[in-house]
């Protein structure tokens, strides 16, 4: 019998990596990659364990689903962080700091 690549492995590998990438889009991309790929990752893991000697790329899917942890977990500190700038400082003050680091970096 013939083995076959496990359905998305490659694709939940990617998704992975993509989730830690963009942590820092303000958390929100990263955490999504991340829930999808972690999805993905247990629905491949099903099918792996119903016939183990049929699938390849099992492995793909194994760090996979460890990066989307990670991401998610990275982008889900980014996004608290994020909430608490806009709960202490706000908006303007964000905005503030953000002139200011970029006039020091002129000088």
């Amino acid at each position: 019998m013939e083995q076959q690549k496990l359905p998305n492995s490659t694709l939940i590998l990617v998704f992975g990596i993509l989730s830690i990438v963009t942590c820092c889009c303000y958390g929100i991309i990263g955490l999504i990659l991340g829930i999808i790929a972690i999805i993905l990752a247990n629905k491949a893991t099903k099918v792996y364990a119903e016939n183990p000697e049929a699938y390849t790329g099992y492995s793909n899917v194994k760090t996979g689903k460890i990066l989307a942890i990670i991401g998610v977990v990275l982008s889900a500190i980014y996004v608290a962080y994020v909430i608490f700038l806009f709960a202490t400082v706000g908006y303007a003050g964000i905005m503030e700091q953000y002139q200011d680091a970029l006039q020091q970096m002129g000088q």
